[in-house]
């Protein structure tokens, strides 16, 4: 249902035009294409409105304009969402970080601490770190597109949570402007900083329903001296298992991200990327990064690791991966799982997080749910500390209501009895919203609609996201 909501005037384009400038306001269908859409293309909406501020001012304008007219809002990134929440659901205008990317400053000191603008692209973040010694503690494989206003919008996990955490115990501070105009100042360089309500973490996994992102501070990491990359073949998920735990006990510090992909999904990245599997035929393959500052030191607990679990043949097969190209063909058959299953069809996608050992019976149990339905029902991962998060990917030639109705809310039931959680790090959104009471209990989501009309009484900021309708 389309919400009380103004419908904007040329009027309105006026006045943004008076705030942003005439060419960083476009209205030309054809340029808001790929805005109106997201990039698996599962969902669009119809906006007609795409804005692009610079500065943190001119967004409190745009904003304070927009809460006094009732008029709708999209706050939008770079726009790699899988649960669509940075698209528009009806003709909400999309505000863009896009132009706000500057770099602002690390650390002279400890160097430690890196604060930018919102619409900085995590790849080009990281590159910037390079020069100074340190890195985002954040790697997604979606690194080359994402903005780090976005990654924090909706807490991001990655592909090196294991080592460094989730970007709650990685943002130090925030920069918000709140639905009225309000700039929201909490851009701290501090660690520890105990004077009452840390209101940054409000904005932390909202989805911008409660405030919109222009800056952020953020601890970085010292950049490793030494990476080692092992990818192993594993029979069984139970042998997988055995080898996390093994890998937890004998690696310690220098482990950095554990990752795994079944056999259907290298299927996948091979016949529909044409990737080469640099080890032989297996039923699970995983991926265990170690990241250190002293070579010799790591090579040789990898290498005492490694010996161990393919002597007790938990392990059928692997590689070791010391050369950054040689690395970085391997993360590519983990990282491009999501590329490689848009050439399969249309995707029901699924980020749940498990307890670990109950993990891939999910996929099982889809599969026999849905046989003879779909194409196909994969599973890859993040493997990490006492739970895992699953990527479930149903696949089918076009978009399939009997298939829609099988899996939902199967998965999300399915979920719930095992105690975890329906969305482990892409958000709520527009797909998963009318969902959450599976993660979460009525009086949490009545607080957090409570806290949502607070911050947003006249809920302009990304409407028809992560709370549900009723």
């Amino acid at each position: 249902r389309r919400g009380n909501y103004a419908t904007a005037t040329a009027t309105d384009i006026t006045v943004f035009q008076d705030i942003i400038g005439h060419n960083h306001v476009l209205t030309d269908p054809s340029e808001l294409e790929g805005n109106n859409i997201d990039w698996i293309k599962t969902v669009r909406g119809q906006s007609s409105i795409l804005l692009k501020p610079k500065t943190t001012a001119e967004v409190s304008k745009i904003l304070k304009y927009c809460n006094d007219q009732k008029l709708a809002i999209c706050p939008q990134g770079g726009n790699t969402g899988l649960v669509g929440g940075s698209v528009p659901v009806f003709d909400e205008i999309i505000l863009s970080t896009q132009r706000m990317n500057d770099f602002i400053s690390v650390d002279p000191v400890a160097g430690c601490v890196a604060v930018c603008q919102a619409g900085c692209v995590l790849e080009a973040l990281s590159q910037e770190l390079n020069k100074h010694d340190i890195i985002v503690p954040l790697d997604l494989g979606a690194k080359g597109s994402c903005h780090i206003g976005g990654n924090i919008s909706t807490n991001a996990g990655g592909l090196r949570l294991l080592r460094y955490g989730s970007l709650r115990g990685s943002v130090l501070g925030v920069e918000a402007v709140l639905a009225d105009g309000t700039i929201l100042d909490c851009l701290s360089t501090l660690r520890k900083d105990n004077t009452g309500y840390d209101i940054k973490q409000l904005m932390i996994g909202s989805e911008g329903t409660l405030g919109f992102v222009t800056a952020v501070s953020i601890l970085c990491p010292q950049k490793p001296k030494s990476l080692n990359l092992a990818f192993l073949g594993v029979d069984t998920f139970e042998g997988l298992l055995h080898v996390l735990r093994k890998a937890k006990q004998d690696l310690g510090e220098i482990l950095s991200a554990v990752e795994f992909l079944d056999s259907a999904c290298m299927g996948l990245v091979k016949t529909h990327l044409n990737l080469t599997n640099p080890i032989g035929e297996h039923e699970f393959y995983m991926l265990i990064e170690t990241s250190g500052s002293n070579t010799q030191h790591d090579e040789e607990k990898l290498s005492s690791f490694l010996d161990e679990i393919m002597t007790s043949q938990t392990v059928s097969d692997g590689t070791i991966a010391t050369d950054l190209n040689k690395m970085q063909a391997i993360w590519g058959l983990r990282e491009r799982q999501a590329e490689a299953l848009l050439h399969e069809g249309y995707n029901f996608k699924y980020d749940v997080s498990l307890p670990t050992h109950v993990m891939y019976d999910m996929v099982l149990d889809t599969r026999r749910h849905l046989e003879g339905l779909c194409t196909s029902v994969v599973g890859y991962g993040h493997l990490g500390k006492c739970d895992g998060n699953l990527h479930l990917n149903v696949t089918c030639p076009q978009y399939n209501q009997t298939i829609a109705s099988a899996v939902e809310p199967f998965v999300y039931e399915w979920t719930a009895k095992h105690k975890g959680s329906i969305s482990a790090e892409h958000g709520l959104g527009f797909k998963k919203r009318n969902y959450i009471s599976y993660s979460k209990s009525n009086e949490s989501i009545t607080m957090m609609k409570k806290i949502k009309k607070l911050f947003d009484p006249n809920g302009i900021l990304n409407p028809y996201k992560t709370l549900p309708d009723t």
